[in-house]
């Protein structure tokens, strides 16, 4: 199938734009590759010191150097349901690598925090920032240089985004990212959804929520909607970087077990010296990009990839800009409706045929470079297949062309929508982004006057004195990553949820984070720069009529322009959120980090590029 030519050009644009950072990354693994693990030379004392805590075999495979030693990064913590079952995958890792005939490691462990927890806490504050200390601790864990390869055990928000970045440092090794897979569906989304909003009206006591939520986040596994958590082992498909058709298998099952156990087999494989070697940084390269962009506008993904893909992209010398994600937009179809954007779930969507069939069907049209390396070695073709268990228990994988349920999955010539549902917007207000995917067709376009709110909480507060029973866009500026490290503001979804299903035409504009459960809310989120940062939002004033306008791309302040070049930027005291959980320990991150649109990250920052392609 001819690659579509606005992939195609997008993907021209990007290496074009990143010819010197690409150019001066490669060159910098390469040199590594060449350089080898040093395992073999280093001091008789260093190795000791490497391998003193293994058994009689591993410690002889090591001394003698010769055989592949794979290091395993874990986020394992057994407070987080997607992250509890890699509590027994070190053991199963070095079992089945040693009957390959090489050896594991685990080479260090990762912090991993829960969105879900912090929802509206102040360790919110820590999230996003949580991604670069993933990132460094991911370096410190590969840095003892004892490795020919890599196991990445990791699912959610942050942590995948952070993984990742920290083994793109390590680009001369082979990487493959090992997922744990979704819990079991609980009560259906619909049904949790509606006590959530009886219990923003105060129709609903709090036991009933905590019931509710209980019987939906139930046992370990991933949380079953399609937030972040999910977006991310979509990403790591669709991008080659897990085995094909492992993303969405439930935890502590056969199936799950025979995955993890082939891709140790696989690493094993791909990390030995030879054809099959497969370096990650020249696997990930600009058409990988494409692909992950691609695969967030067809399942309605989380906008949170408008941080991560970014900053993940810059980490291998891609300059991926906003323009690009808004352009593929434009044609690429959405093919999947799983919560918040439908009723389904992730267990649901891979009944229906899941990341094979969405893939083959993409790859169809035309709209995937099915070119791209993967870790599976064959292109994207062979992620058309999903995996099952034959008769003698032997992992097999079976071809998918159908989809099993088109109320959830539909092919890319009869989608629920023709494009992707992503926006930019731009004005005198800065610039933003918008995912409109689930947003009703007569609420794309909101002008209605500004109620300014400097924190989630007044947001309620206000509900609550009755003050919102009209039409308004919610202003929620001071929440950019300079400023307070950019929290998600999901307290804000079943407040505003409420005021719109009593018939106002209400809207968020916030230097914020909404990620991919902002649902049925117009919400310009991102706005950059922030208010903190001499941003636009800080000249706003209550009242002021603003314009959200997602079918022509713009986020206006309709006041007068001379006043508005007269006035003085607004300034908060964010002093309170400053101290306190830990927040104190993170002022050289808000102070080091860049602008929402080159990512929100610490790691080199690229504004330049991003401002000149722009």
């Amino acid at each position: 199938m001819t690659l579509h030519p606005i992939l195609a050009e997008v993907t021209a644009r990007i290496a074009e734009r990143s010819r010197a950072s690409r150019t001066a990354y490669l060159a910098r693994i390469d040199a590594a590759h060449r350089e080898g693990p040093h395992r073999a030379r280093l001091s008789c004392g260093n190795l000791a010191h490497g391998f003193a805590a293994c058994g009689t075999d591993d410690k002889a495979a090591l001394r003698s150097g010769h055989a592949p030693n794979l290091g395993i990064v874990t986020a394992y913590n057994d407070m987080l349901s997607a992250h509890q079952p890699y509590e027994r995958y070190p053991e199963l890792i070095r079992r089945v690598a040693r009957e390959a005939g090489v050896t594991a490691q685990v080479a260090g462990g990762v912090p991993a925090m829960c969105d879900g927890v912090t929802q509206g806490r102040a360790g919110m504050e820590l999230s996003l920032f949580s991604r670069e200390v993933i990132a460094m601790a991911t370096a410190v864990a590969l840095s003892h240089d004892m490795f020919d390869g890599a196991l990445m055990l990791g699912i959610c928000d942050k942590i995948v985004p952070g993984l990742m970045i920290g083994a793109l440092s390590f680009g001369h090794l082979p990487t493959i990212f090992v997922p744990a897979g979704p819990m079991p569906s609980g009560i259906s989304n619909d049904a949790k959804t509606a006590v959530r909003q009886r219990y923003a009206e105060g129709k609903a006591t709090r036991d009933e929520l905590l019931e509710a939520e209980a019987a939906s986040y139930h046992s370990p596994g991933t949380c079953t909607f399609y937030g972040t958590a999910n977006s991310n082992q979509m990403l790591m498909e669709i991008m080659g970087l897990h085995l094909p058709g492992s993303s969405f298998v439930n935890p502590n099952t056969p199936l799950r077990d025979a995955l993890t156990e082939a891709a140790v087999h696989r690493l094993a494989e791909i990390a030995a010296p030879g054809e099959q070697h497969t370096p990650l940084g020249r696997m990930f390269d600009e058409r990988s990009v494409v692909n992950g962009v691609v695969g967030l506008h067809a399942t309605g993904g989380s906008t949170n990839h408008l941080l991560h893909l970014v900053a993940i992209a810059h980490a291998a010398g891609i300059v991926l800009t906003l323009e690009d994600f808004d352009a593929l937009s434009g044609v690429v179809p959405l093919m999947a409706r799983v919560y918040p954007n439908g009723s389904a779930d992730v267990n649901h969507f891979h009944q229906a045929g899941g990341m094979p069939f969405l893939i083959g069907s993409l790859i169809d049209a035309g709209l995937l470079h099915g070119d791209a390396h993967t870790v599976w070695g064959q292109g994207l073709d062979a992620y058309r297949s999903l995996p099952v268990l034959d008769e003698s228990g032997e992992l097999a994988w079976q071809a998918v062309t159908a989809s099993g349920n088109l109320d959830v999955l539909r092919p890319a010539d009869a989608p629920f929508r023709a494009d992707g549902g992503l926006r930019v917007l731009k004005g005198n207000l800065g610039r933003a982004v918008i995912k409109v995917s689930s947003v009703p067709g007569d609420r794309l376009v909101i002008e209605a006057p500004a109620v300014i709110f400097h924190d989630q909480n007044a947001v309620q507060a206000a509900f609550d004195r009755g003050e919102l029973n009209r039409d308004f866009i919610a202003v929620v500026r001071f929440q950019g990553p300079k400023a307070i490290g950019m929290p998600e503001l999901h307290k804000l979804t079943p407040t505003l949820g409420v005021l719109q299903a009593r018939g106002h035409r209400v809207a968020l504009v916030t230097d914020g984070r909404m990620s991919g459960a902002s649902g049925k809310i117009p919400a310009a989120i991102h706005v950059t720069p922030e208010a903190v940062d001499a941003g636009p939002l800080g000249k706003l004033r209550d009242g002021d009529l603003v314009k959200l306008d997602a079918i022509a791309g713009t986020l206006e302040a309709k006041v007068d322009p001379a006043e508005w070049a007269a006035r003085e930027q607004v300034h908060a005291d964010l002093s309170a959120s400053h101290v306190g959980m830990g927040r104190e320990l993170f002022a050289s991150l808000r102070n080091a980090v860049g602008s929402a649109d080159t990512g929100a990250t610490i790691f080199g920052r690229h504004d330049r590029h991003h401002a000149a392609d722009a």
